[in-house]
């Protein structure tokens, strides 16, 4: 990677986030959110291009993930608490406002920023995850997503999950990797950068308790479930794991949105369509 990268550690919410740093401090704020099991690595097809449109990213580690913080306990990776992040983070770094985008869990909490705090959201960019309120009716209603949504219940068990994932340095969430993504979506060398990620201490147990929060805890939606904030919504329709089916229902919840579906890609839809997804993101947030 050419582009020079800024690693800092920022106090946010009552933790230290590991936050990744590129492009001009003057240009526009661009914060990019990874999902599970991820970190900022998950980012790294988007970060040239980005910064030579003069963009200044802001790239964490989230919550329990890499070389952030990794609170004990389940109730400390719940959705409010994961957006407060977010918020502290916008504040610590001096910004009134910024661009959000997010993938996989980094959406969900992206969705849950633009509803609670949209006046500190430009543009929202949401990557193959549905409106929070469409995922929950579509947990409760529809079959095809239950079944999809498997691994969800799986991973409310203690200790077992992490066991069988962590089994054999990692084989099985490199498997879940490879398996829901094309066949050459993940290199070898992207794998050993995601098996020092997972081998922080305390990292993996703390990257399932987002899943575990949000199946004790709820999602906490405000009365208010549309989002006033301009959104983009790129959805790999080969998504193994979320029905495509949810997003046009979403993007209903927006007041000014635009969807755009990928075809052939997966889950994984900013490394299967990279020059796409970033080309769609510079038109909007532009």
């Amino acid at each position: 990677m050419k582009t020079e990268l800024e690693h800092a550690i920022i106090r946010t919410n009552g933790i230290n986030l590991h936050v990744v740093l590129a492009g001009p401090v003057a240009g526009s704020p661009l914060i990019l959110l990874h999902g599970f099991p991820e970190f900022w690595y998950g980012w790294r097809h988007q970060i040239e291009p980005l910064v030579r449109a003069g963009f200044r990213l802001i790239i964490p580690d989230q919550r329990g993930y890499n070389l952030s913080d990794k609170p004990k306990g389940v109730k400390s990776y719940r959705i409010g608490i994961l957006t407060r992040d977010i918020l502290g983070l916008i504040d610590a770094l001096g910004y009134e406002s910024v661009n959000l985008a997010g993938h996989d869990w980094g959406a969900a909490v992206a969705w849950n920023f633009a509803l609670w705090h949209p006046e500190r959201l430009h543009k929202l960019v949401i990557l193959n995850v549905p409106h929070l309120a469409v995922m929950t009716d579509f947990l409760f209603q529809d079959r095809e997503q239950l079944r999809r949504s498997w691994y969800i219940f799986a991973f409310q068990l203690p200790w077992l999950p992490e066991y069988f994932l962590r089994k054999d340095n990692w084989r099985g969430v490199a498997r879940v990797l490879r398996g829901s993504g094309k066949l050459h979506t993940f290199t070898n060398t992207d794998i050993a950068e995601y098996q020092k990620a997972w081998s922080q201490p305390g990292a993996m147990t703390a990257m399932l308790n987002w899943y575990r929060a949000a199946a004790r805890f709820g999602l906490n939606l405000p009365k208010d479930i549309r989002v006033h904030v301009p959104t983009l919504m790129l959805w790999g329709r080969q998504d193994v794991a979320l029905s495509h089916r949810m997003a046009q229902p979403s993007i209903d919840l927006c007041d000014n949105g635009r969807l755009v579906f990928f075809e052939n890609a997966t889950h994984w839809v900013q490394h299967d369509e990279a020059e796409a997804v970033t080309q769609n993101l510079l038109e909007f947030v532009k």
